[in-house]
């Protein structure tokens, strides 16, 4: 069918969609979102309460393994989130903190899980274990490292201390330096893990000592531990990370010490009434940032969102990261750090709510300003850190790159600077583009691809900011081709050319066709929304979220928010004006 044959069908889901985010919206103007339970986080948790204090903490240890339990797949194993499919760091991890007073009681748990490791990695012993763990993350010892730590902690690497054997050495001692070296230093985990690299490599010296100058920097390295750890006690707001650093401690005979009494105090109030933790506390600024420029002029509640969202903006040197004032965070709760795709969104989320407020136009400078700072020798544009290193998160990403060229082509302040920043981002754009016309981004995955890559979401969301910003290349045409070889009979998208479709990738590819003007592909993939979504009624969210150390969840806004955006776009191109709403404004902070 036609486009004007589905005409009221699209406006009526784009309003159905919409109301559907404003019943989510609060009263601040925030979409907060809900990130999905996730069984690696459960099973940290788990595993840091036990270390600190089982006595004080049973009934959250034994609810935390009632849900893993129930959420185990019935091949043995556990993947990232209920939805995911079961991989090893996970079930690895979850193997850890079934090696408690409980296992008797989880027997039938335990046998099928030692079952799927032994065919994942050929036997239980730590030898095996170590080597699954080196062919999973080479060189990268950001995850495997905990990961391996917290088998020891759980007794799955035999006694202690013999166990330690098996962990590696990090260099607790060089977090001592001055962190504007670690650029320099090629550090073997990455930035935002500093908390981590401080706690293991310190419980690893604790039990088998290496190294007689480390025990210099104990003390000094505890100390920068607490000076960065945030208000709430959550490294990152993230369960992982803030339960690896308590497990750590505590196994050095440092249950008291402030930072653990924080991070369990974190742990405690992030647990959810069903036993199981969530990846990170909340994506509220990026949920927020995504919606508006969804939304667009039918954003509800404009001047509390942009009052918000000002509020959001850092205004000193972040004691995390040494970063810059200027940017944004994923959240606003304390243990967020900045970051160039929250910067880059909160940028364009401003553009589209008060392009002429003279406070919105200061605060867009000084986003511009940061963004130009931390933009890569490559061109391209890195996560939390410029120049730390090659390792995920900290080298450059063409979904970043696109993003902060398209905040940059709305808000071009800086002269022949960001000229050159603007011309270096997108040769950078062009040397990493493949032959085909994909990118392959860094915070999407598709599990169902062989190397887990989503292409399609990279692509997508490359090609959209591209089109966003009026780029002229030759890129934009190859990109555009192979979305439609991607294309599904039915119209929609996976990730790729295998897997399932999800309304995600669906929306994401549609909406980017849509602005390009390709009316035929960008309909059929509206009609399979229309399918995907029920009319608009249903909004199922797939794990296509990567968080650190490629570990994914799912966020409850997502599908609704690709959704609204890509029925908006395909009526935009075809001239048909959305259903107005209520809550339809002039922008905030206009005068007109």
């Amino acid at each position: 069918m036609d486009l004007d044959s589905h005409r009221n069908f699209f406006q009526q889901a784009a309003k159905r969609t919409r109301e559907h985010l404003e019943g989510l919206q609060n009263a601040q103007g925030v979409w907060r979102g809900e990130l999905s339970s996730s069984a690696l986080s459960t099973a940290t948790a788990v595993l840091a309460l036990e270390s600190v204090s089982r006595h004080n903490h049973e009934h959250l240890i034994r609810a935390g393994r009632g849900w893993l339990a129930l959420n185990q797949w019935p091949s043995g194993g556990w993947g990232d989130t209920p939805q995911s499919l079961p991989n090893l760091s996970t079930t690895l991890l979850c193997w850890a903190a079934f090696g408690g007073d409980d296992h008797e009681v989880f027997s039938d748990v335990l046998r099928s899980c030692e079952n799927w490791i032994r065919l994942e990695t050929g036997g239980l012993d730590p030898a095996a274990l170590v080597m699954a763990m080196e062919r999973r993350y080479g060189r990268d010892q950001t995850f495997a490292v905990p990961i391996l730590m917290a088998c020891a902690i759980g007794g799955r690497l035999g006694p202690a201390p013999q166990c330690w054997q098996w962990v590696p050495q990090l260099p607790f001692e060089l977090a001592a330096l001055p962190r504007r070296w670690f650029a320099r230093l090629s550090l073997p985990v990455v930035s935002y893990a500093l908390p981590a690299l401080i706690a293991i490599g310190q419980v690893r010296h604790f039990h088998l000592p290496s190294g007689w100058w480390r025990r210099w920097f104990r003390k000094g390295t505890l100390r920068l531990l607490r000076e960065i750890q945030p208000e709430g006690g959550g490294y990152l707001e993230a369960t992982p990370l803030s339960s690896f650093v308590a497990m750590a401690l505590a196994n050095q005979n440092l249950s008291e010490h402030p930072v653990v009494l924080a991070a369990v105090e974190f742990l405690k109030k992030s647990s959810r009434a069903d036993g199981s933790w969530p990846i990170d506390s909340d994506l509220a600024t990026w949920g927020t940032t995504l919606t508006v420029k969804a939304l667009q002029a039918e954003t509800p509640q404009p001047e509390q969102v942009l009052t918000w969202l000002l509020a959001q903006q850092t205004k000193r040197i972040h004691p995390y990261t040494l970063s810059a004032p200027g940017a944004w965070a994923w959240t606003d709760l304390p243990g967020g750090v900045p970051d160039a795709d929250d910067t880059a969104g909160a940028l364009l989320a401003l553009a589209e709510l008060a392009p002429r407020d003279p406070q919105a136009r200061a605060a867009a400078k000084a986003g511009v300003q940061w963004l130009i700072g931390l933009q890569n020798r490559d061109g391209g544009m890195p996560t939390f850190c410029r120049g730390w290193g090659t390792l995920p998160f900290d080298r450059s990403t063409p979904e970043l790159t696109a993003h902060a060229l398209a905040a940059w082509a709305r808000w071009p302040f800086g002269g022949d600077v960001l000229s050159k920043a603007r011309s270096r981002a997108t040769a950078y754009l062009e040397r990493t583009q493949s032959p085909e016309g994909w990118w392959e981004p860094l915070w999407f995955g598709n599990q169902w691809a062989p190397d887990e890559a989503n292409r399609v979401y990279g692509t997508a969301s490359v090609l959209a900011h591209l089109i966003h910003c009026q780029a002229s290349s030759g890129m934009i045409p190859r990109a555009a081709h192979w979305l439609l070889t991607m294309q599904r009979s039915t119209g929609g998208w996976g990730g790729g050319s295998l897997g399932p479709e999800s309304i995600e990738e669906t929306a994401l590819a549609t909406t980017a066709l849509a602005r390009l003007g390709n009316l035929a592909a960008a309909n059929r993939g509206a009609q399979r929304l229309l399918e995907l979504t029920r009319n608009g009624t249903h909004f199922p969210a797939s794990p296509i979220g990567l968080y650190f150390a490629r570990l994914w969840y799912a966020e409850q806004l997502y599908p609704m928010i690709f959704s609204a955006a890509a029925w908006r776009a395909v009526l935009a191109a075809a001239g048909i004006p959305p259903i107005p709403a209520a809550s339809a404004r002039a922008p905030a902070g206009d005068t007109r």
